[in-house]
């Protein structure tokens, strides 16, 4: 079955069962509190609290979505930043028995799959166990196998900020969640309390890579048709050209700041990894004829000429640095820093050559600084190592960099322990970083990492910066971010006043003046990476 043949089916099924179909929205969303498009109910916000304000209660669409938060894992069998969600909605028309009904034939019936498992949520707290869903799985299907997880796993809410939220239902096949199936019956307020809405909604998602990669009997997405264009070609490769050839479409630019960052960031990756010239454009082409029936803006002159005009830009600046790059097996810390002080190479692609596998934004800003301290000459240089390309941090990564250290510092009292780092990385948009722990961290020890951080925050301490011998920085109850060779003179960054420090770390910088200056911290995500490692994510508002 041909991703066309899905799109048909889903599209007819949901119509056939009363819902308006309605066309993706632009990946440019309307609600400033987010960078792009990343759910398909994000167009049908409102609606979930305003009813009334919705034209018809029930609708269904194929959402375009972009995501950006696990840029680094693209490449694997199932992270994208540029995907498709297909999903129902309905906004008091119908609640958990259709939704479930609707969900099951579906799968069952007009894919021809078999369902493996559910899960249901179990219960946390003054949050009642969803029954309910777990009795409408047994009749329709009865025998299924229904798994019960915590809040943590079954429940969506907004982390940290006000908005709908509930129990959530999820669809196994093959080993693989395929289907989320949100109950949107609850209202979280700011301080985290749970009131029962007045109208309840349902918000599903399914992602359309996810169930072609099930259909069609694929080992992972990228064996899918819809990458049929990405022959021979790496899946780094042929993500980023779907993604490159949405936003151009959709109107957004190559630039230093937001969208306009990301989008260069995937023309420049792009372009590292050894596509450029005709074999780009053929490429970028093909994306377009093999989306151009569904998203009709879509523009191949367009897309061409942006991309053409940043590649131009690119190769100007970084040619020599690439050249020398190319001749290196591999790539030390010291080597990269050579790499971007003589031919302004930046880190991003110096680490997207994969010829710098250890190589850490935390090491390569830390080098960076150390480097300026001994000329003397850059004091009146942004940190971040993106060089001659004009990319150097901004205030939001400034204010990211310290949001990491406060945050760590929260979970650390929370959890009662020190956690040894395992790596970081910012970009316009979140922090992540990894940490050494035994178990998954629970929601409930998230919200009091998360408050903790906002009360800091928000008693404004002032962030202070000394320069010592890295013994005696040790020896006054500093901390090592990171498992780095430190030089001989270090920077220490402590967060508080003298003798009633919050925080006291080892680190090349950036950081704010004061804690206020950072904003509200809210924490997006947690988990596994790795055996024993786990992995945050933040982002501040």
């Amino acid at each position: 079955m041909s991703h066309q043949e899905i799109r048909g089916k889903f599209k007819i099924f949901f119509e056939s069962k009363g819902h308006k179909w309605v066309e993706s929205s632009s990946l440019l969303p309307s609600d400033p509190s987010v960078l792009f498009t990343t759910a398909g109910m994000q167009q049908f916000k409102s609606y979930y609290t305003d009813p009334s304000s919705a034209s018809t209660l029930n609708v269904a669409s194929i959402q375009k979505c972009m995501r950006t938060s696990d840029i680094d894992e693209v490449g694997d069998d199932s992270h994208l930043t540029f995907f498709e969600m297909l999903g129902n909605f309905s906004f008091g028309g119908y609640w958990k028995k259709e939704a479930i009904q609707y969900a099951y034939e579906f799968i069952t019936k007009e894919m021809g799959l078999t369902i493996e498992q559910v899960s249901v949520f179990q219960g946390e707290g003054n949050v009642p166990a969803d029954e309910e869903s777990e009795k409408i799985w047994q009749e329709v299907a009865p025998g299924i196998n229904v798994k019960k997880f915590a809040r943590a796993d079954n429940f969506w809410g907004p982390t940290g900020a006000e908005g709908p939220c509930g129990p959530t239902t999820e669809i196994y096949v093959n080993g693989m969640e395929v289907w989320n199936i949100v109950f949107n019956e609850y209202y979280q307020n700011s301080d985290g309390t749970l009131k029962p809405l007045e109208t309840k909604g349902i918000d599903t998602g399914m992602g359309l890579e996810r169930l072609a990669m099930v259909v069609q009997g694929k080992k992972n997405i990228f064996e899918t048709d819809l990458f049929a264009f990405a022959k021979n070609v790496s899946r780094i490769v042929a993500d980023h050209c779907r993604g490159i050839a949405f936003l151009i479409s959709d109107g957004v630019q190559p630039s230093n700041k937001e969208q306009g960052y990301i989008l260069r960031r995937l023309i420049r990756r792009v372009i590292i990894q050894g596509q450029d010239g005709n074999n780009l454009y053929e490429l970028l082409n093909s994306v377009v004829q093999e989306y151009k029936p569904f998203y009709p803006n879509l523009d191949e002159n367009k897309v061409t000429e942006v991309v053409k005009a940043e590649a131009e830009k690119l190769w100007k600046t970084l040619a020599k640095g690439l050249a020398e790059l190319n001749k290196l097996e591999s790539v030390d810390i010291s080597t990269a820093f050579k790499l971007y002080e003589s031919y302004g190479l930046p880190y991003e692609s110096i680490k997207d050559s994969g010829k710098a596998k250890d190589l850490t934004r935390e090491a390569f800003d830390m080098e960076m600084q150390r480097h300026r301290e001994i000329s003397r000459a850059g004091a009146d240089k942004k940190f971040g190592g993106h060089g001659m390309t004009g990319e150097a941090s901004d205030p939001i990564k400034t204010r990211l960099h310290t949001a990491t250290h406060i945050i760590v510092v929260a979970l650390e009292k929370v959890l009662g322990q020190k956690l040894p780092q395992a790596g970081s990385d910012i970009n316009t948009e979140r922090l992540r970083f990894d940490f050494k722990f035994p178990r998954k961290v629970t929601s409930e020890e998230l919200k009091q990492a998360q408050d903790m951080a906002n009360e800091i925050v928000d008693k404004d301490l002032p962030v202070t910066c000394e320069e010592m011998d890295l013994q005696a920085a040790l020896d006054s109850g500093a901390s090592a971010f990171f498992k780095l060779k430190y030089p001989p003179r270090v920077k220490v960054y402590s967060i508080g006043k003298p003798g009633d420090w919050y925080s006291r770390e080892l680190c090349g910088g950036p950081h704010v003046t004061h804690t206020g200056e950072v904003g509200h911290i809210t924490i997006t995500k947690e988990e596994s990476v790795s055996g024993g490692n786990r992995r945050i994510r933040a982002t501040i508002e």
